[in-house]
């Protein structure tokens, strides 16, 4: 599934050819995503020029002179800026055409994404009312995280990835992040110490803007906006990387299941 990174790299991608045109049609031939797409979208939208493009949390924000276009990628989502001569192909379900000749093309083969309009502010939208703080923010610190962990038992990388916490720092980057900061994933949140908020604070955000930089993480489905994979992969030090050694101690790298999805961890770095 896109993570932060990745839907960041989307966003940056597409803006600059979205940005100060005016959406002429919206074509829709599958409206059937995890939310069925509003019959009455396209005249919501059309004639309405795009003044930016942004992110919250995993949503991409399309800012109309006229309310807001909310995409969720969802498991397997992809936006492409293609010339609006372009023939679909398969899972090509919507396109939001432009005023330049141009559009911007959704592809979903699993169909868990979804395409939204809201007249209102998005942060009051069903989807992103209840999302918590942005980790590249300096409102994500360590006197934060503490205060979050406080008087909870989950483990420290299900609090890490509970999106009402704390968004977008999704499986990949919390086991990294807490290898970095030498933590045990198992470790109950409760019982994190002020020195190690301060070190998953400052690796998460490290290993947020180089994946970023790198493009996202290539492990399935995610390709950027231009059809690029993401590199992020390439500095991966536990995640996929059971039985291998340990880049720092060369112990073995373990895997296990927390909350249905995979941790990788060195037991020894991280004890």
């Amino acid at each position: 599934m896109p993570e932060l990174p990745e839907v960041e790299t989307t966003c940056r991608g597409i803006a600059p050819h979205l940005e100060q045109h005016t959406i002429s049609d919206i074509v829709i031939r599958n409206a059937s995503l995890r939310w069925p797409i509003a019959a009455d979208i396209k005249k919501n939208i059309c004639n309405k020029k795009i003044i930016k493009v942004n992110r919250r949390a995993k949503y991409i924000l399309i800012n109309l002179t006229e309310g807001v276009l909310i995409i969720h990628l969802g498991m397997s989502g992809r936006l492409h800026v293609l010339p609006d001569s372009q023939q679909p192909i398969k899972h090509d379900h919507v396109d939001i055409v432009l005023n330049n000749n141009m559009l911007l093309r959704y592809n979903d083969a699993r169909r868990f994404g979804s395409i939204h309009w809201t007249p209102n502010c998005p942060s009051q939208h069903f989807l992103l009312k209840n999302l918590g703080v942005e980790p590249l923010t300096s409102s994500y610190n360590a006197a934060l995280l503490l205060k979050l962990c406080l008087g909870r038992k989950t483990n420290i990388k299900q609090l890490l990835m509970n999106h009402n916490l704390i968004v977008g720092i999704g499986n990949i980057y919390a086991s990294e992040t807490l290898f970095l900061a030498s933590v045990c994933p198992q470790k109950s949140a409760c019982n994190i110490t002020r020195m190690e908020a301060n070190k998953i604070v400052d690796f998460s955000k490290e290993i947020l803007r180089i994946a970023i930089e790198n493009g996202g993480t290539t492990l399935k489905d995610f390709l950027s906006s231009d059809g690029k994979p993401g590199y992020f992969q390439n500095h991966l030090r536990v995640y996929g990387r059971e039985g291998l050694p340990c880049l720092v101690c060369g112990s073995k790298i373990k895997k296990i299941v927390q909350g249905q999805r995979a941790t990788f961890f060195c037991d020894k770095c991280q004890s």
